[in-house]
Parts: structure tokens; C-alpha cells; sequence
């Protein structure tokens, strides 16, 4: 690997995201730190022993470059470029408060005020077991 590569190319080659662009977006968006500081430019440099924390959909991972990718090659050669240091995915069975929360379907308006209020009460419940 020559000193350092573009972030976008080596999210790419490390099978990431599916194409150059969404990596370009995901950068340029926010969703990706180098070392614990957010980079907005595609063109960041990263080098060997840098740690990314990238935010994709619902997921958090954070990999540790271990070396720049020459292509976009099959799986087994992307997990070659980093050491995968994301915490464990929460299993399914499991049941956070917060997931208790109501949901509300995209683009169906504000809350009532009932249902706002429900909301508060819920809360209010979730930081009171919170401070014990």
C-alpha cells in the first residue's frame, strides 16, 4: 500500500458500500470518523492502524485499516484490508424500553395531543428507571 489512500476508494474496495459514489456520499453525509474525528472529504487520506467508526443504516462499525485495497476483489479479499472491532449486534430476543416506544408511520403527520402526551408519560417512566 503506497502511504496513504482515498477513503472513499478503500471503503469501496473493502465491499463497505456497493459503489465509489455511495461511499463519496457516505463521507461527504457525515457517517464516516477516522480516529475518532468526522471527516467530510471522499479524498481523507487512510493509512494502516487508522480506526473508522462508519454509521450505516442502524448499524455502527468500527474497523481498524490494516492495508489499502489495489481492487475491488471478492469478500474473502476485502476482509483482508481490516480487523473488525464493531461490539456484537444486539440479539433479537432482546427488548430495549426504548424500543417500547410507539412508532409512527413515515409521513403520517404530527402526534395528537393525546398521543404526545402518551409519549411524555412514557418517558417520563423510562428516565425515572434510568436514574436508579
Amino acid at each position: 500500500m503506497s502511504d496513504r489512500q482515498r477513503i472513499d476508494k478503500w471503503l469501496f474496495f473493502a465491499r463497505v458500500v456497493k459503489s465509489r459514489s455511495l461511499a463519496a456520499k457516505l463521507v461527504s453525509g457525515g457517517g464516516v470518523r477516522v480516529n475518532k474525528d468526522k471527516v467530510d472529504q471522499p479524498s481523507h487520506g487512510v493509512k494502516a492502524g487508522d480506526v473508522l467508526t462508519i454509521t450505516l443504516d442502524r448499524r455502527i462499525l468500527i474497523y481498524r485499516v490494516l492495508d489499502g485495497g489495489q481492487r475491488r476483489g471478492p469478500a474473502e479479499e476485502a476482509r483482508t484490508l481490516y480487523e473488525d472491532m464493531s461490539p456484537p449486534p444486539v440479539p433479537k430476543g432482546d427488548v430495549s424500553k426504548l424500543d417500547l416506544l410507539p412508532k409512527r408511520d413515515a409521513g403520517s403527520g404530527r402526534p395528537t395531543k393525546r398521543e404526545r402526551r402518551q409519549v411524555d408519560r412514557l418517558m417520563d417512566g423510562i428516565d425515572d428507571d434510568r436514574d436508579n
